[in-house]
């Protein structure tokens, strides 16, 4: 699995004109899921994105998880963390998986991340979405498990 961690003081995703997530300080994920990926992946992300300390305390150091600062997360479904753009000028979304595996994990690691204490909201799979990020840093790490 691929994650792209943006710190944000607030996203949302909007979805054929209504919003279906929307949140304040915390982390838009933008999730991928590569032909293979387990649970077990699943689990060590989440686990690891709660605890992912990349917001600032007092003295201004990056020393807070999302959940010591009281945020939340938008999960985000984006099969395009797969594209090889190697060869060509039209991407390749060969290592992805399929949808039928790729949504039920999406879905396994957004309650993942809420098992851990991260109040989670998600996009909807397969859906033309608008996804609002107001990064806050700028911060942004890229995360694969």
């Amino acid at each position: 699995m691929r994650t792209v961690i943006q710190r944000v003081s607030r996203g949302s995703v909007t979805v054929e004109g209504k919003r279906v997530a929307e949140i304040g300080k915390g982390l838009v994920i933008l999730v991928g899921a590569g032909r293979g990926d387990t649970q077990e992946q699943a689990d060590w992300l989440a686990e690891k994105i709660a605890n992912l300390r990349i917001f600032e305390d007092e003295a201004g150091k990056m020393n807070r998880s999302v959940l010591e600062v009281g945020g939340s997360a938008i999960v985000v479904s984006q099969f395009t963390l797969y594209a090889d753009a190697q060869r060509g000028r039209r991407p390749s979304f060969i290592d992805a998986a399929p949808p039928t595996e790729a949504e039920p994990l999406v879905d396994y690691f957004a309650k993942r991340l809420q098992f851990y204490g991260v109040p989670v909201q998600t996009g909807i799979f397969r859906a033309m979405m608008l996804v609002e990020i107001h990064n806050d840093g700028p911060v942004t790490i890229l995360l694969d498990g």
